[in-house]
């Protein structure tokens, strides 16, 4: 089914760009490699420094100022052939269930499971073919109308003021995730169902706005979303101010973010990075997910066992309360790093640290140091080393551009990893 579509898209792009096209460009990334981590299989990647990917992209004048655009852009796993990534360990995350001791150990596995399959897919569980982007737009004197799937103003933001570019062990976006991890929704980085408009002035100055509906957000559970951004190009400066906030079901304020940060080209040798990151979420808009893996997964196996309606609503009380209480966010980070130019290459390295404002205080620093060489303009090979200090109940795990790291095998343990790769771009 995949197979054909992407020869119907090929086919069409083709022909297109023969009769009305300005111009078609297909385009991607391929980048794997290997990492060696505690207390995690040492594996091979896809997606180390950025996600390996396919896109096609085009243009058509219009005339008097106007073209339209589209782009569509497919995620593509080059250690499977697949197009959903896993964590890089199956370690399990035992925040979600924190409080829980009450429920039977059977339960509690059982339930261990359902959030987090070993060997699940960890990012793209639509399995769309475009997850990355799919979108068409207007470009206009005034700025762009642009519908579709997007990256978040926000997380743009977040990317400009990483200095390992939201790619490798070092990356930023490894410890501003929630204590929770991947398996409690920390950062939208994408909206699918979204509009957006964008202007960039010649001077330097940008800005764009998003708006989406119910099914908008990461993972399509908002019952609307909104994010924000203002930026600056200009004079060395590539810094932004971004704001990301979807709403629940129950259209209740969910998943806030706010970042402000950027990058400094200080001189030939010297690009410094500095960003500031908060986020908070008092109502999760996956306590749904949750809670109906309860009432599918756990309810009929109770039944099955004899247990009397009672006690099952008793258990599942205990689920929900701890469920919903483990789900709250608010954090504060921050993150400074530099680039170092040095022959063909540039050493990297960072500081960043979570300050988690819950009761658990399950704060983490991130150490992290890295060697990319240019073989090409195209070609590149990078190698990094990370570390990351997790206090009280987290279990950061340093991961990749294309996985999320998973967990520690045991809360509060360092997270650690070191990472060779080779990326090519055409």
């Amino acid at each position: 089914m995949k197979k054909s579509i992407l020869a119907a898209l090929l086919g069409t792009c083709f022909a297109t760009s023969a009769f009305a096209q300005t111009s078609v460009q297909i385009y991607g990334i391929a980048d794997a490699g290997v990492m060696w981590q505690k207390g995690g299989p040492t594996k091979i990647y896809s997606g180390g420094a950025d996600g390996s990917r396919i896109g096609f992209k085009g243009t058509e004048d219009l005339g008097n100022g106007y073209k339209a655009i589209f782009n569509l852009e497919a995620r593509v796993e080059l250690d499977t052939g697949t197009q959903q990534p896993t964590l890089m360990n199956d370690n399990p995350g035992t925040f979600l269930l924190k409080g829980m001791d009450a429920i039977p150990v059977a339960i509690r596995s059982r339930l261990q499971s359902l959030i987090q399959p070993p060997g699940g897919p960890a990012v793209n569980q639509e399995r769309a073919l475009f997850d990355r982007t799919a979108m068409v737009g207007v470009i206009t004197p005034v700025g762009a109308i642009l519908l579709g799937r997007m990256y978040t103003p926000g997380y743009e933001v977040f990317n400009m003021a990483d200095t390992f570019e939201s790619g490798t062990a070092g990356t930023w976006g490894h410890v501003t995730g929630g204590t929770a991890g991947f398996t409690a929704l920390g950062a939208d980085i994408r909206s699918q169902e979204a509009v957006q408009y964008r202007i960039a002035l010649p001077n330097g100055i940008g800005a764009s706005l998003m708006y989406g509906p119910k099914g908008s957000g990461y993972l399509g559970r908002y019952n609307k979303f909104r994010a924000a951004a203002v930026t600056y190009k200009a004079n060395g400066f590539d810094v932004g101010l971004g704001y990301n906030h979807g709403y629940d079901q129950q259209n209740r304020p969910s998943l806030r973010t706010l970042t402000v940060g950027g990058s400094y080209v200080l001189d030939d040798s010297w690009k410094l990075f500095a960003g500031f990151h908060s986020q908070r979420n008092q109502n999760s808009a996956l306590l749904a997910d949750y809670i109906g893996g309860w009432d599918a997964g756990v309810t009929p196996v109770l039944t099955q066992q004899g247990v009397p309606a009672a006690n099952q609503a008793a258990l599942r009380n205990i689920f929900v309360t701890n469920i919903t209480r483990n789900t709250l966010q608010d954090a504060r980070s921050w993150q400074v790093g530099a680039h170092y130019k040095i022959g063909s290459g540039r050493i990297m390295a960072s500081y960043a640290h979570q300050d988690d404002r819950l009761a658990s205080n399950s704060d983490a620093d991130l150490y992290a140091i890295g060697y990319d060489h240019f073989l090409s303009k195209r070609t590149d090979l990078y190698t990094v080393a990370a570390i990351i200090r997790n206090q009280n109940d987290g279990q950061y795990a340093p991961g990749t551009a294309g996985n999320p790291g998973g967990f520690t095998k045991r809360p509060g343990e360092d997270g650690r990893a070191l990472q060779i790769g080779i990326r090519h771009r055409f």
